[in-house]
């Protein structure tokens, strides 16, 4: 049961975020201190941000919801989030170091991971 809440939170936060980043894309570059402009800017965030979060939040959402989608969803998190983990990891080491605001999505992206990786060894077998 905890795994199936662990999803459901997962599609609800990919869902907002996706969401913000489908409507207002640029707005949502800007308020994290990303420049990105014009309307191939605009276009490649709602693909990027907003279409990957919200089939990112589909897929969390079938998890929660169905038996059959559960180690599918969390091996998706392990590949995603690890992706972003590794990435940050080396940003932080090549510098420069981001913006304060950003260690809330490093952490964010940390946690989700380990807790993908135990809710998957939690689910061996099943």
């Amino acid at each position: 049961m905890m795994i199936r809440i662990f999803l459901a939170a997962m599609a609800v936060s990919f869902a907002g975020f996706g969401l913000w980043s489908l409507l207002e894309p640029l707005g949502m570059t800007s308020s994290l201190g990303v420049q990105v402009s014009g309307p191939n800017g605009a276009y490649e965030m709602r693909g990027v941000y907003g279409g990957v979060s919200l089939g990112a939040a589909c897929l969390m959402a079938a998890g929660a919801a169905r038996q059959s989608f559960l180690r599918p969803a969390l091996w998706f998190l392990v590949a995603y989030l690890g992706g972003y983990v590794f990435a940050r990891g080396a940003g932080l080491l090549l510098g420069p170091a981001p913006t304060p605001d950003f260690y809330l999505f490093i952490g964010f992206e940390t946690l989700g991971l380990i807790l993908a990786v135990v809710s998957l060894r939690a689910n061996t077998g099943r």
